[in-house]
């Protein structure tokens, strides 16, 4: 396509001149005599680059050039004027002039500048036009990410619900106790400010964190009676089981830690390792209150269940000692003052 250059100037001889040396040049020329001219061609037509005088009637030639450059981005101006001002110089290219021509001038100089212009003009289009898809190509793979993300996490929460579905009907005494546990940790971890990622992975790991049971038999799960001393040291395998299941799992929280720490005490008398305070990770610390409060309050095979208050005064007595006091704080808080209640 034709290179299009828009000739601004109030003397006829110069734009003549012009139009004769860009012609020459293989330049597609057109000439207005002042800017009001000059602003019914670039409405009609679209130009390269516009050659324009300082002082015409009517409106300034700087002026033009500052609606040119506002409204015509693409569009190069070359200021070819009598003044030969070093300021006014200044003040035209740091508004977007890319040239500044002195009357009279030597035709090399005009084609210099005007080539000069053209690449400049050519090397910022496609610098724009580089940054535009490269912008588009960020944002088309940033929400490609984001649908990846969103069917792995969708996949992982179906596999998750999966085991827990596994556990509960091994052990229907406890049926929703692993979702209502995941309720009341997510609740305090919200509570407590923490990260919409952390509260994810509580999330996940309070609705798996006794998968380690699917190895204790269903008969002592569900048994009516006391459980013996064997027995209860059978069912303290399941944290360490439920590790031993998970740990092979490649998930972006530390779910294996929380399941096999969730019954860690602060004071080191938990099970299996028997970790105390910052040893414990603070989502299994969170998992450990909301775990004995759902399961002091919920019906159990060797005894009915003992109610909210009784398991919110087991949680505050052994504030602390067993629980991490500001967990036990945000629990007992969260029934006392926010209304919190299992579903």
């Amino acid at each position: 396509m034709m290179t299009k250059i828009l000739v601004v100037d109030d003397e006829e001889p110069i734009r003549h001149l012009l139009n004769r040396l860009l012609d020459m040049k293989g330049y597609q020329c057109t000439s207005a005599s002042n800017a009001a001219e000059a602003r019914n061609c670039i409405r009609d037509q679209n130009f390269d680059l516009i050659l324009c005088d300082l002082n015409m009637p009517g409106e300034p030639g700087m002026d033009f050039i500052r609606y040119t450059l506002a409204e015509y981005p693409e569009t190069a101006v070359v200021m070819v004027t009598a003044i030969d001002d070093q300021n006014i110089a200044e003040t035209a290219l740091q508004i977007g002039a890319y040239g500044y021509i002195i009357k009279p001038f030597e035709s090399n100089e005009v084609m210099i500048n005007v080539a000069n212009a053209l690449r400049r003009r050519k090397l910022e289009i496609d610098n724009r036009a580089y940054r535009e898809n490269l912008e588009q190509m960020v944002a088309r793979r940033t929400t490609e990410l984001q649908e990846t993300l969103e069917k792995l996490q969708k996949t992982m929460k179906g596999i998750i619900q999966t085991m827990a579905l596994t556990v509960e009907t091994r052990d229907p005494y406890t049926a929703g106790h692993q979702r209502r546990v995941a309720d009341l940790a997510c609740a305090i971890a919200k509570e407590a400010r923490l990260s919409e990622d952390q509260i994810l992975g509580i999330q996940m790991a309070g609705e798996i964190h006794d998968v380690g049971k699917i190895s204790v038999p269903a008969e002592i799960l569900s048994k009516p009676g006391r459980l013996s001393e064997i027995e209860f040291k059978l069912i303290e395998t399941h944290p360490q089981v439920g590790y031993n299941i998970l740990k092979g799992i490649e998930f972006p929280w530390p779910i294996a830690q929380m399941v096999v720490q969730h019954h860690e005490m602060i004071n080191g008398s938990g099970y299996p390792q028997g970790l105390s305070n910052e040893d414990i990770l603070s989502e299994a610390r969170i998992l450990s209150v909301a775990d004995v409060v759902e399961a002091i309050s919920s019906h159990r095979p060797y005894r009915p269940a003992l109610g909210i208050d009784k398991a919110l005064e087991q949680i505050s007595k052994n504030r602390g000692i067993l629980y991490d006091p500001d967990v036990a704080d945000v629990c007992l808080k969260l029934f006392s003052e926010k209304g919190f209640a299992f579903k």
